[in-house]
């Protein structure tokens, strides 16, 4: 029996409230407490492997980098009206202990700076288990990064899904305000030298964001992304504007004597939520946080006005952004806040049938509400170029093997691929420029890129260079090398490419089967398809990092018979992302310098030069 029952079942009846008869209330309550020291039983002995697990590591880790663990049991006051942990509960708990691992490296009081895109793949439900990891990845002189990776389990199957993975970047606050020049990380293992050089890349994304914000936001003017002015079915970005405020007391405050920086997180969690909730008429769910940025702290006795609104919507999700203002009792009458933190959240929502829902457009009608329509647009850019710096993922090899019993097969299935990725919908302009225009596409964690370029010769001939991987160095600052492993017919051949490093990476080789085909009697279309295969005759090299081609290549459509237009397709795997990723963020051209070179080299080359070489 759980401690209080015995003492519970001496209490005069009258004083329970009960309504049964007076028997049955003991049997009833020894029921109750044999469920809950069950329960308890399977919520300890879990928790207990877990912390066994984490001492276990702590012993592996110990000298490297300070690592900090919570094992938290999830309650029904932990959770939302679905009895799933609540994302402000999640924040609430990543920010302690990402603040507890800067502290204990730091060995000073820290304050969060920023959060970085917080990404939520699983949900996690009443009686299971969440285990936050948080590590210091790399000190600067007064900041540092942490790692936060969330994972649930299930109580009784024990099995154990990925819930998130955020980075922090936390300041330190000493006593006096004498800066305190943090000590760097050490690095036992190859795996923390990758974190630690990776550090380093998002760091520099962080600093130049704002630049690059600025230049997507210029950039943006000169192509039309329509505002809907003809369409009925939009939604003033208005209609969504939601304000809450809060009485910042003793329990919001962090050991600092300022407000928790979780608790502002949640705050502005639930005034977003709301806001999305007006256009999806249903429950959203938080899909990832756009760099939770602090600006100044608030203490207790603060007012804090929380302002959320939809800035814009794509096709399956939508951007909130909110904006909180700090203010105290003198502040207040005045009116004079101050701007303390702001954010941008993502959401999506699903039917009844578990099915995405397709948000309505939004219509923005002041300058303000166009200004973040269009801040949204330029703010996908970045996050979709940051997808490589901020969660480095591995894709699972493809091992599609080489079998000339089976080159029929390969041979159209790779270019079948490659024409159902050019007729995908959802395809969006991120940038155009000259004769260049680059799309993406977002379907779930896949990525594609989508250049098209215009040029001023025959699609034939455009065809016949472009089908020839061996001139791709010529005009790709991306090949390095291109030879010829197997032609295997006319219209088949299997090349072995190396390409450049990126940062402090090795750099990459693949191995890939490139199919072309001239249009068919009712088209005017060429294809060159690319896939990569594996042969046995060219394993991977210790001086490479093998990397896989899902789906590329390039469609060329005649115009007229002097020009044609170019379209370079690429559904992009994480060894390919770090080429592409600066490009698609905004903070790169070099995609558009290829593209530019690609142009030139095709409009100069004519069919006597091609013949020669």
């Amino acid at each position: 029996m759980v401690p209080g029952c015995a003492r519970a079942c001496q209490l005069p009846f009258e004083t329970m409230g009960a309504v049964q008869p007076r028997l049955l209330w003991p049997f009833r309550l020894q029921k109750t407490a044999g469920r809950l020291v069950r329960g308890t039983a399977l919520l300890w002995g879990s928790l207990l492997q877990l912390g066994m697990e984490h001492q276990g590591s702590q012993k592996r880790l110990l000298g490297g980098a300070a690592e900090v663990q919570m094992c938290q049991a999830i309650l029904p006051s932990h959770a939302n009206h679905l009895g799933e942990l609540s994302a402000g509960q999640l924040l609430k708990w990543i920010d302690t202990t990402a603040c507890l691992a800067a502290e204990k490296h730091a060995g000073v009081s820290c304050v969060t700076a920023s959060v970085d895109d917080i990404q939520f793949e699983e949900t996690a439900r009443v009686g299971q288990i969440i285990n936050i990891k948080a590590k210091v990845i790399r000190a600067f002189k007064t900041s540092m990064e942490i790692s936060i990776k969330v994972i649930v389990q299930d109580t009784f199957t024990r099995t154990q899904k990925l819930v998130s993975v955020a980075f922090s970047t936390f300041v330190t606050k000493p006593v006096g305000g004498e800066k305190v020049q943090l000590k760097p990380v050490t690095l036992l293992t190859e795996q923390d030298q990758v974190e630690h050089d990776m550090a380093s890349e998002r760091r520099k994304v962080r600093l130049q964001h704002e630049d690059t914000f600025q230049s997507l936001m210029r950039e943006s003017s000169k192509f039309a992304d329509a505002i809907c002015d003809q369409e009925d079915s939009t939604v003033s970005t208005g209609d969504t504007w939601v304000q809450s405020i809060e009485l910042v007391l003793p329990p919001h405050a962090n050991h600092h004597g300022n407000t928790f920086g979780g608790q502002i997180m949640a705050w502005m969690e639930t005034v977003a939520n709301i806001s999305a909730s007006r256009l999806c008429c249903s429950h959203p769910i938080l899909k990832s946080v756009d760099m939770f940025k602090f600006r100044g702290p608030s203490t207790v006795g603060d007012r804090l006005v929380f302002n959320a609104i939809v800035n814009n919507t794509f096709q399956e999700w939508v951007e909130v952004g909110v904006r909180v203002e700090a203010y105290n009792c003198e502040e207040w009458s005045k009116g004079q806040g101050r701007h303390i933190n702001s954010a941008f959240l993502i959401y999506y929502a699903v039917d009844d049938n578990e099915e995405r829902i397709v948000f309505p457009r939004v219509k923005p009608i002041s300058k303000d509400d166009v200004r973040r329509y269009r801040g949204a647009i330029a703010r996908k850019r970045i996050r979709l170029g940051r997808k490589y710096v901020v969660s480095h993922k591995e894709d699972i090899p493809l091992h599609v093997h080489w079998d000339e019993n089976n080159q029929v097969y390969l041979s159209h299935s790779n270019v079948d691929a490659l024409k159902a990725l050019a007729a995908k919908s959802g395809w969006e302009v991120t940038s155009a420029g000259g004769k260049v225009k680059m799309h993406t596409l977002e379907e779930r964690d896949v990525l594609s890129v989508w250049v098209e370029k215009q040029v001023e010769r025959s699609a034939n001939l455009a065809f016949d260079l472009l089908s020839d991987f061996t001139k791709r160095p010529q005009w790709d600052p991306h090949f390095l090398t291109c030879e010829v492993i197997d032609w295997v017919s006319d219209n088949d051949t299997i090349y072995y490419i190396t390409c450049p490093k990126v940062s402090n990476s090795k750099p990459i080789d693949l191995v890939v089967l490139v199919s072309r085909r001239k249009p068919a009697k009712d088209s005017n279309t060429y294809v060159v398809a690319v896939k990569s295969v594996t042969l046995a005759s060219i394993p991977p090299s210790p001086q490479y990092n093998r990397s896989e081609i899902t789906c590329a290549g390039f469609l060329i459509r005649a115009v007229d018979s002097n020009s044609c237009t170019v379209s370079y397709l690429n559904q992009i795997s994480s060894s390919i992302l770090p080429y592409f990723a600066g490009n698609i963020g905004g903070w790169s051209r070099t995609i558009e310098e290829a593209a530019a070179s690609c142009i030139q080299f095709i409009e100069e080359a004519t069919i006597d030069r091609f013949i020669k070489k």
